[in-house]
């Protein structure tokens, strides 16, 4: 796919356009006793499979605009975790159950060889969590700005009460979306945040409100206690405005193995796929291009 520009400054550009335009096969599967939903774009290719992870409160469509540029030779998947989405809810998450049903997914979606798991934010926990449980059953991880050392700003909101408390009712969808804004704020691209706005919301009973679930911040952290050399490829990307500093790269690097590369996107701010999307497609594509160097040394 080209990456075009658009003619009108004020219009989504062209590649914009025609990534949202390729068809999503939508699915789901069944998960102790909670349907997880996901999104499949492309086909089988002999590049294997990537699986997409999103962030807290956030959901797979946040991808809309990144997975069909991975799908040049891998077949790319975008999960719902449960308590987001379209996907059901739960009495409480884990990371080691969202862990679950990403493998589950992968299983489900019929993978032929262990997946690429790319995470953001919390989603980069659950990836790393998912990579330290199942070990050579994924192929590689990638975690995009986590901090290992600190919640989430999602996170944080919620605790502090400045965000994703009990859901609202908003009286039309354009009110709802009207509301929506990142966490941490950010400068994004009006295009995309439009869509992920419009696709973050459903119709309930009086008007439309956020498909998230506010218990999925009543959980457990990733500590780096629980961050241990992997049995599969790592990368660590970071946003160069966003919430993972050099040092707790450096830590994370330190519990890694000292293996795994930790790629910038610069420019970027926390959520790397609303402001700086092909910055962060050219530096997965690279990455997965040639992944050798961050194999661990147990499997050379």
């Amino acid at each position: 796919m080209v990456f075009a520009e658009s003619p009108d400054p004020g219009a989504p550009p062209p590649w914009f356009a025609q990534a949202l335009a390729v068809p999503a096969k939508r699915a789901a599967v069944d998960v102790d006793g909670t349907t997880i939903a996901y999104r499949c774009y492309g086909d089988r290719g002999e590049d294997g499979a990537i699986l997409l992870v999103h962030g807290g409160a956030a959901h797979a469509r946040w991808w809309d605009h990144i997975a069909p540029l991975l799908a040049d030779g891998h077949q790319v998947i975008a999960v719902d975790l449960s308590g987001h989405g379209d996907s059901g809810r739960r009495e409480a998450y884990t990371l080691d159950q969202w862990a679950h049903e990403v493998m589950a997914v992968a299983a489900d979606a019929g993978f032929d060889e262990p997946p690429i798991v790319i995470g953001h934010s919390m989603g980069g926990f659950v990836t790393l969590r998912a990579a330290s449980i199942y070990g050579a059953r994924i192929a590689g991880a990638v975690a995009i700005d986590s901090p290992v050392r600190d919640i989430t700003p999602e996170q944080r909101a919620a605790r502090d009460r400045r965000a994703f408390g009990p859901l609202k009712v908003y009286p039309s969808a354009e009110a709802a979306m009207a509301r929506f804004h990142p966490i941490p704020d950010q400068p994004a691209l009006p295009f995309i945040v439009e869509h992920v706005a419009r696709t973050s919301i459903r119709e309930v009973g009086g008007g439309w409100s956020w498909k998230f679930d506010p218990r999925i911040f009543a959980r457990h952290q990733l500590t780096p206690a629980l961050l241990t050399r992997l049995d599969c490829r790592v990368a660590l990307f970071r946003a160069e405005h966003g919430i993972v500093s050099p040092q707790v790269s450096d830590v994370m690097y330190d519990r890694l193995g000292r293996l795994a590369p930790v790629i910038e996107i610069p420019a970027a701010g926390h959520h790397v796929m609303l402001d700086q999307p092909l910055a962060l497609v050219t530096g997965l594509r690279t990455l997965l291009s040639d992944w050798d160097h961050s194999t661990p040394a147990t499997r050379r």
